[in-house]
C-alpha cells in the first residue's frame, strides 16, 4: 500500500472504528476483489465487537498490496460521507477529526517502508532459524506479527489456538506460530521466506537482520 494512503488510514483509525460495521458489506466485497483472504475473513469475524473487526481489517489492510486502499474506498458505497471525508483529505491533507479534542491530531512520522534493501548474506538467507532466532524475532514484532504469520500460511484457527494456548504472553503466541511454520515447512521454512512475509506486512527487514546479524 501506498504510504500516503497508510498513514491516511492510520489518521482515521479511531475515526473509522466508530462508523463503519464492516462484515456487512465491506469485508465481503473486498474477499471478492482477492484483497483479503479466506483466513484474513475468519480473523475479522472472530472479533467480539464491530469496533474490534474494524480495527483488524485496517491491521490487515496495509499489508494487502497496492490495490487494497483502492477497493476498500470503492467498498465503501453504504458510506459515502465517510468515503467523501476519505478522498478529501486525500487531497488536502488530514484534518481533525468530528468534534473537539475527537481528532487524530498530526500525524506521526512516515515509518520505514517495506522497500529497503535486505543486506543478509545469501548463506544466512537460506538456512533455516533456530529457536533462538526464532524467539528473538518473536520479541521484535508488534501489532503486525499475526499478517505475518497468515502470510506465512498459518490459518485463523492456528492464530486462535497460539493465542489461547499463550493467553498471557503475546511473546509466546508468537514464537508458537513461528515454531509450527518452521516445522510444518521443514527445510523450506528459510530466513529468505521470513523476510518475504515480514515485507509484506510492511515490517522493515532492519528488524531481522538485528535479529540473525
Amino acid at each position: 500500500m501506498d504510504p500516503v494512503h497508510k498513514d491516511l488510514l492510520r489518521a482515521h483509525r479511531l475515526e473509522l472504528s466508530g462508523q463503519l460495521l464492516v462484515t456487512d458489506t465491506i469485508v465481503p466485497l473486498l474477499f471478492q476483489e482477492d484483497v483479503l483472504t479466506e483466513a484474513h475473513v475468519q480473523l475479522i469475524e472472530a472479533q467480539l465487537t464491530d469496533r474490534k473487526r474494524t480495527l483488524k481489517l485496517l491491521d490487515l489492510l496495509p499489508a494487502r498490496g497496492p490495490r487494497a486502499f483502492h477497493a476498500f474506498i470503492r467498498a465503501l458505497d453504504e458510506y459515502s460521507w465517510v468515503r467523501d471525508r476519505l478522498l478529501l483529505d486525500l487531497q488536502t491533507g488530514p484534518g481533525p477529526g468530528p468534534g473537539p479534542g475527537t481528532g487524530p491530531g498530526p500525524g506521526p512520522e512516515p515509518e520505514p517502508g517495506p522497500s529497503g534493501v535486505c543486506r543478509l548474506p545469501d548463506s544466512v538467507l537460506q538456512k533455516v532459524p533456530s529457536d533462538r532466532e526464532l524467539s528473538r524475532l518473536a520479541s521484535r514484532l508488534g501489532s503486525e506479527w499475526e499478517s505475518v504469520l497468515l502470510d506465512l500460511g498459518l490459518s485463523s484457527e492456528d492464530l486462535y489456538r497460539c493465542r489461547s494456548d499463550h493467553s498471557l504472553s503475546t511473546h509466546g503466541a508468537v514464537l508458537a506460530g513461528l515454531v509450527q511454520w518452521r516445522r510444518s515447512e521443514g527445510k523450506k521454512a528459510t530466513v529468505q521466506r521470513l523476510v518475504q512475509s515480514l515485507m509484506a506486512a510492511e515490517v522493515h527487514p532492519s528488524v531481522l537482520e538485528e535479529v540473525l546479524m
